[in-house]
């Protein structure tokens, strides 16, 4: 099974947040997904679709970070990572893992990173397969809210 990759447009919002509320268990408004999306009009926040026959089935979220630190160059976090449950073993985490890595590179970054919840074992064999590795078991978050 082959999906066709693609920057996510606003027509695509509700399918992305319905992925992502069954996924990971959130409960985002797509209202609220779709506001955002509109206003944040910056070229460094990529929202990628996996699709097969027309249907959303893997998402994610690409984020460049420019740095003036030259070693560090460029580098790119990606988060909500996702493929449909029903869609999964097919390789399309690791075809979305593969155009993410060509976006990044198109964009200068020198490296790639994400996070990904404890539960989430599978998307980790998947990851370390793809050649990501754990650098560091400690993700710190502080609620501004």
């Amino acid at each position: 099974m082959k999906a066709e990759f693609r920057l996510a447009t606003i027509e695509d919002i509700e399918e992305i947040i319905s992925l992502c509320n069954e996924v990971f268990e959130e409960n985002t408004d797509v209202a609220f997904a779709k506001k955002v999306f509109i206003e944040e009009v910056d070229k460094n926040q990529i929202y990628l679709v996996g699709l097969v026959e027309g249907k959303i089935v893997a998402h994610t979220k690409i984020t460049i970070i420019p740095t003036i630190y030259e070693n560090m160059n460029a580098y790119a976090i990606l988060n909500h990572v996702c493929v449909k449950p029903e869609y999964r073993r097919h390789n399309i985490a690791t075809d979305m893992l593969i155009e993410c890595e060509r976006i990044c590179k198109e964009k200068g970054c020198v490296a790639i990173e994400l996070w990904s919840k404890n539960f989430r074992q599978a998307a980790h064999s998947c990851y370390k397969k793809y050649g990501f590795e754990i650098v560091d078991a400690a993700f710190f978050s502080k609620s501004l809210r």
